[in-house]
């Protein structure tokens, strides 16, 4: 089958929607299929056209950034030619293009697919404000347009204003995790060589430094937590510098942090190689996932620690919730609480050896991206 899947950013652009959409196009691969992305040229770094890991990677140029969003009229010329190549179309949303993309397909006859990330909430500002309704109003025709609407989890689904009003479309597909195994001497390695001595216990932190990842919810929560544990520390996986959209929370939140990093209770990462993220789940104690709005739908990363054994604390939001509900591993908290989830961490760290780690094969395999890219297939081929 000939796939073709469209979103705003890929590879080597790092969020939980480009992860997705590169492990199932991965995965599709493996299985035989014929992938296609097209995506913006967000750096002209970037080759305009180049296969990775067997998927074709088309990239078009951007004329303008808009927030997280890119304007990319050679993307609208070019659109037809690529949906005409295609069996099926899988739309990543939120995305500018996506009614245009749905549309060629029906004109085609194609089957439209479209992959619900999350509602889509931009910063303040008028710019921002009419970008996010012509983003909703396109979201809106692509919906018209499709056959079948993919989402994370009932729960997200059942409390989107969106997805409530296209119940008959939705289908629900958990989304796609993979991490190698690593040996105990690995990480162990791992911690002499990256992480700071004698601190313990380690509260993990893996995303984009965001202001919707409420990263200063944690920072709040710390005093609390190091009062209980006083040789805690804060180990930060992901960017952190020029996040595209984020200098300025960086900036204020900065001088706190730095206060942090004196004392060894806090300490950047950065991005790691895929085969060191492993062995930053097993060095960690807790995972916390304090995520502020609903461009978070599930957390990938949650599901990542839960595979290697490591407990969660999740905001309760729908679908951020979803991990924890599932699989029992961890505490959630209410929205922007840091009290609560000082509360949360510390009673996961009190009682750690709790949280089993037999489930961790069954978690591994449930999320596994050729499980996920299956059931994509099988709606395909029902379509």
């Amino acid at each position: 089958m000939k796939i073709l899947a469209a979103l705003t950013y890929y590879k080597p652009y790092i969020s939980g929607l480009t992860i997705y959409a590169a492990r199932v196009a991965e995965a599709w691969v493996r299985a035989g299929h014929e992938v296609t992305v097209l995506t913006s040229r967000h750096s002209a770094e970037l080759p305009g056209e180049e296969v990775l890991n067997g998927v074709r990677v088309v990239r078009e140029p951007v004329l303008l950034k808009i927030s997280k969003g890119a304007v990319m009229p050679k993307f609208w010329m070019d659109a037809a030619a690529y949906v005409k190549q295609a069996d099926v179309v899988n739309i990543h949303l939120p995305q500018l293009e996506s009614a245009l993309l749905a549309r060629l397909g029906r004109r085609y006859g194609k089957k439209v697919v479209l992959t619900y990330h999350c509602d889509l909430q931009m910063p303040s500002g008028v710019i921002n404000s009419l970008a996010n309704k012509g983003v909703l109003w396109m979201n809106d025709l692509a919906f018209r347009s499709c056959d079948a609407v993919v989402t994370n989890s009932q729960d997200y689904a059942d409390h989107s204003d969106i997805l409530s009003k296209i119940k008959e479309k939705v289908r629900i597909i958990q989304p796609p995790v993979e991490l190698d195994p690593i040996s105990d001497e690995d990480a162990a390695a791992f911690r002499v060589k990256k992480m700071a001595d004698n601190f313990s216990p380690i509260i993990g932190m893996a995303c984009r430094f965001a202001a919707d990842k409420g990263v200063e919810i944690l920072l709040d929560a710390l005093p609390k937590v190091l009062s209980e544990f006083p040789h805690a520390a804060v180990f930060f996986m992901g960017p952190y510098q020029n996040v595209l959209g984020e200098a300025a929370y960086y900036e204020r939140l900065k001088p706190r942090i730095d206060e942090l990093i004196e004392t060894g209770h806090w300490q950047f990462m950065g991005r790691l190689p895929d085969a060191e993220v492993p062995a930053f789940y097993r060095c960690i104690d807790v995972l916390t996932m304090p995520s502020l709005n609903r461009t978070d739908s599930f957390g990938l990363v949650q599901i990542e620690a839960m595979i290697n054994g490591k407990p969660v604390a999740a905001s309760n939001l729908p679908g951020v919730r979803v991990p924890v509900q599932r699989h029992g591993m961890g505490e959630i908290f209410p929205v922007g609480d840091p009290d609560a989830l000082a509360e949360a961490l510390i009673r996961i760290l009190r009682t750690k050896q709790t949280y089993s780690a037999a489930l961790c094969d069954d978690i591994r395999q449930m999320y596994s991206p050729d499980n996920v890219a299956a059931m994509y297939m099988d709606l395909f081929e029902k379509l």
